[in-house]
């Protein structure tokens, strides 16, 4: 990918999280009530006991998810590429109280030269979309790793991103490397509701438009498992779900107790999301 196609990734990801922050209130006073937390049932799973862990959050966005792990005991740096949501994720967790590094930073630049290593990587929930190429990444991954250490992944299912809004075929299932889709970074929160934010949404900014193209890009399932594979990483659990975390990402969904968006009866039922955990040996 080249830096320009960076940057304009950048410049998106920093319009659209003003935009989704808005939404989102008083998050500090959240994250310190006991007990709460952002992160869904199928990470928790996924990541185990974190307590006295180091931890290294991939595309960590603004923090939420990240100071959710802290709250649990993790020691937690997050790194992404938006300066705006470092710098809001940096707030935050000195709002909340609970100490956090942020680094703004690319991710392949960051896995190339990781500062030290950890014992969990985490990421969730639109990753590879944004990266040209596996092979870096995943190496990235293993590189950051400590022996025995952990990587848990959790994302929305490559067979969904086929699909339009609409829920019609629009999309290749993968592009190897190529560009697919160049729409700016959208205003997701504002659509999922409370899905995204059941502590109390708020309208914030309205009819948001992305004036920053991206450069999103399609990967198969095998495409993700092969380059953690050929890594050297060692597949533990393996996962599909039928519907999908607090997002609505097709435009006929509805919303279970339990914040998961499900397809209407009559799309076929295919798995929205996925989630790994592979060990360093």
């Amino acid at each position: 990918m080249t830096r320009a196609h960076r940057e304009q990734n950048r410049k998106s990801w920093n319009e659209a999280t003003r935009a989704h922050n808005s939404h989102k209130g008083d998050q500090a006073a959240f994250l310190q009530r006991k007990g709460t937390t952002t992160l869904f049932p199928e990470e928790r799973a996924l990541l185990g006991p974190v307590k006295g862990k180091s931890l290294l959050h991939l595309q960590c966005n603004s923090g939420q998810d990240s100071l959710s792990l802290v709250k649990l005991g993790a020691r937690v740096t997050g790194v992404d590429i938006s300066d705006e949501a470092v710098r809001f994720a940096t707030q935050l967790s000195a709002d909340a109280g609970l100490p956090a590094t942020f680094v703004r930073r690319d991710v392949i630049d960051y896995l190339a030269r990781p500062k030290q290593k950890f014992d969990v990587v985490f990421a969730s929930y639109g990753v590879v979309g944004w990266l040209d190429a596996l092979a870096p990444w995943a190496r990235g991954i293993a590189r950051a790793l400590q022996p025995g250490g952990a990587f848990v992944y959790v994302d929305f299912h490559p067979a969904a991103w086929v699909f339009d809004e609409k829920g019609q075929p629009a999309y290749p299932y993968r592009s190897a490397g190529k560009v697919v889709d160049t729409v700016g970074v959208g205003d997701y929160v504002a659509k999922s509701g409370p899905g995204l934010v059941p502590w109390g949404f708020e309208s914030g900014v309205r009819a948001f438009t992305n004036p920053h193209q991206t450069a999103q890009f399609a990967w198969g399932l095998s495409d993700i498992l092969q380059s953690l594979l050929d890594a050297g990483l060692v597949l533990e659990r393996f996962d599909e779900y039928p519907y999908a975390n607090g997002c609505a990402i097709f435009g006929e969904m509805t919303m279970d107790a339990k914040r998961r968006f499900h397809l209407a009866p009559h799309y076929p039922q295919v798995p929205l999301m996925f989630g790994l955990r592979a060990r360093h040996p």
